[in-house]
């Protein structure tokens, strides 16, 4: 609904789900905001939502399943669009817990109704090191190795010694081990994040993890998961204080969890669903053969130009997306990437997503914050820039852009770094291209002396 006169105010704990409660058959890792606006919003839009409720765990900080579970998983879906607010309730989530509520995790995921595990994880969290490998030596992935050890072969113990997990793969393998002995059907790990060919390396991480551990169960997991590659999109701000008193005004409800997001949503996925799934196609997802074109045109002309922007929307002043794309200077800066992106998607349209892009970013109602964005930038630096910027390399172009988007990304976080080593840690190959460190550099210099650049690598 649309916003209007405002209803009698309802405590949270009166709020009801909207058609019953469906079974639990998803499980989802990582309850946040973005997973409640997408997986929970497609969940709850499908076909058959009556029959596909899901259980969502935390991270390492329990407040969301808390405040969630408070007022009975149901909660207010925000759709801000650049002229109003409508209103929605989800009540695809049934059950929300802590991450650190092991013994409860393990009994749910080993449920054979259980056909789907859904993760939102950030790319850091995944625990990968350059080449796209699991880092044994990441402090928090060898305490699970340790720890894994133990509960795999006293599985009992997970019920006090289980919340010192510290991953979402360790959580992950302990749930596929409690099913590998429950003798439960197979099924589909479903990761939901901005790493290429996510259930590729979701596999690879997880078996690798397995085999340091348990090599049986790191035989079975081919039998007893399928991974699903996914490309997802809909930009989740952080929620304002304010967004509370809007939704309490427009609705009646006291929701103390809402979400705000735009209107805009898309959902691309591949891969097997050996137990069944929701029909998310009847809400707008699609299943694709090959997922590549659709991740590399998402990674790098949206979360790219987010990444862009978050490192020079800063420099010049700007707290959001929306100030920083009205900026002429970061504009420009954006529409050469976007430009150099597009020139290196063959097989995926990308004037129609451009304009729609556009539009998003302009959208001043969605308070996308730069500073949120720029967490994790080296990360996101290396997945969503450096493809580009070898990919118009190996053209013979200048990559002009991206060297602005790294010189930019070093002048904001690492102004006294030294550039070529910056650019090493991103892509050796790009560091012995000298023409493009070159490049980075000739736009640092000129950050650093406070000049104007109207495009990428052209100064005033």
């Amino acid at each position: 609904m649309s916003a209007g006169s405002p209803a009698p105010l309802l405590r949270r704990d009166a709020l009801r789900r909207p058609a019953g409660t469906p079974p639990v058959r998803i499980v989802h890792l990582g309850l946040g905001a973005f997973h409640r606006s997408h997986q929970a919003w497609y969940t709850a839009h499908a076909a058959d939502a009556d029959e596909w409720g899901i259980a969502a765990y935390t991270g390492r900080r329990p407040e969301a399943a808390e405040v969630l579970a408070a007022q009975g998983c149901v909660y207010t879906l925000v759709e801000r669009g650049p002229d109003e607010d409508r209103f929605e309730l989800i009540g695809s989530i049934v059950e929300a817990s802590p991450g650190d509520d092991i013994a409860g995790f393990v009994a749910t995921f080993s449920s054979p109704e259980i056909a789907v595990v859904t993760l939102t994880v950030t790319e850091a969290g995944y625990c990968l090191n350059a080449t796209g490998e699991l880092d044994l030596d990441h402090p928090d992935v060898a305490s699970d190795v340790r720890l894994l050890q133990i509960l795999l072969t006293r599985p009992e113990t997970a019920t006090f010694a289980g919340d010192s997990l510290r991953t979402a793969l360790g959580r992950l393998l302990l749930g596929l081990d409690a099913r590998r002995r429950a003798g439960a059907p197979c099924i589909a790990v479903v990761p939901c994040d901005n790493l290429p060919d996510n259930g590729t390396l979701v596999r690879r991480a997880l078996t690798c993890l397995a085999g340091e551990v348990d090599p049986d169960l790191a035989d079975w997991i081919p039998r007893g998961a399928s991974f699903v590659s996914t490309s997802v999109d809909r930009i989740t701000p952080r929620l304002d204080p304010d967004d509370r008193v809007v939704v309490a005004a427009a609705t009646g409800w006291q929701d103390e969890a809402p979400v705000v997001t735009e209107p805009f949503a898309d959902w691309v996925l591949a891969g097997d669903f050996p137990s069944g799934r929701p029909r998310w196609e009847t809400a707008g997802a699609r299943f694709v053969d090959d997922i590549t074109p659709w991740e590399a045109r998402k990674l790098w002309m949206l979360n790219g130009a987010h990444t862009l922007l978050a490192a020079s929307g800063l420099l010049r002043g700007h707290t959001t997306v929306a100030e920083a794309f009205a900026d002429p200077v970061c504009r420009d800066q954006v529409d050469a990437l976007w430009d150099e992106a597009a020139r290196n998607l063959p097989g995926v349209e990308t004037d129609d997503y451009r304009r729609a892009l556009a539009a998003r970013f302009a959208n001043p109602r969605i308070v996308h914050r730069l500073d949120q964005i720029a967490e994790g930038a080296s990360t996101k630096m290396r997945l969503r820039i450096v493809p580009i910027a070898r990919a118009e390399r190996a053209a013979g172009r200048s990559a002009a852009a991206c060297a602005t988007a790294i010189a930019a990304w070093i002048r904001q976080e690492a102004p006294d770094a030294d550039p070529d080593a910056t650019i090493r840690e991103f892509s050796p190959e790009l560091a012995s291209d000298e023409e493009f460190a070159v490049t980075v550099r000739t736009v640092l210099s000129a950050m650093a002396a406070g000049q104007a650049f109207e495009r990428a690598g052209t100064f005033r």
